[in-house]
């Protein structure tokens, strides 16, 4: 679901890697998921066009249920949810009260907004929006209170635009928050081991032994103007 491009004329096939056999047919699902008292009713249209993008992966799962749990506060936050693929995690931050931006690569927007449509009551505070990670990030402002990603790091040499983004959008008293499935050979234990430890001060929130998803809180080091 990552939201990042290696150079604006990058193939999508670079972003959104193909499994084979995955999704050769095209065909849209919709499941209901329920957090924090919401019943959430998402699509989503697998096929060879949106690639991984298409489906709600565990990491997304495990990092709003963490948000019930822990009963993380939205209410008039600035957030702004990268890579998302279905929307699903930033429809959740909406509907507890915040003004939510939705991110990813144009290619997912149509399936991000549907489901914005179907879930966020008129009046709720959420707009779609293209995002690359190291391309554009400047034209999004740099202070928002809570910046949030689901298993968008597993495309090693999207790391360093992935870590450049997060530095600029997260605020100087904002939170980060990463859900991530620990893969093998992708270097994602590498990104949050050493290189956002050296940037953020980084602590493991929540570990999901049963789907091998860890969920990572970051802030900026002190230092960083206001």
């Amino acid at each position: 679901m990552a939201s990042s491009r290696l150079d604006p004329e990058s193939d999508p096939d670079s972003v959104f890697p193909r499994e084979i056999g995955l999704f050769t047919d095209s065909y849209s699902e919709n499941s209901r998921f329920c957090f924090c008292g919401h019943e959430l009713s998402i699509t989503q249209n697998f096929g060879s066009r949106l690639g991984v993008a298409a489906r709600v992966w565990d990491a997304a799962l495990s990092l709003c249920n963490y948000f019930d749990s822990q009963n993380v506060n939205f209410r008039d936050k600035k957030v702004i949810e990268l890579g998302a693929g279905t929307g699903i995690v930033g429809i959740l931050a909406a509907l507890q009260g915040g003004d939510v931006t939705i991110t990813d690569l144009p290619l997912a927007l149509e399936q991000i907004q549907g489901n914005v449509h179907a879930n966020v009551p008129a009046g709720g505070r959420v707009q779609v929006c293209a995002l690359s990670w190291g391309i554009d990030q400047h034209v999004f402002p740099g202070n928002y209170d809570l910046v949030l990603g689901a298993d968008i790091v597993y495309l090693e040499p999207t790391y360093p635009l992935l870590l450049g983004t997060l530095q600029h959008l997260c605020g100087p008293r904002g939170t980060i928050y990463l859900a991530a499935k620990m893969r093998e050979g992708h270097g994602t234990e590498s990104f949050f081991h050493h290189l956002l430890p050296q940037h953020f001060q980084l602590e493991l929130a929540q570990r999901d032994e049963d789907v091998n998803v860890n969920i990572y809180r970051a802030r900026h080091r002190a230092g960083r103007p206001a």
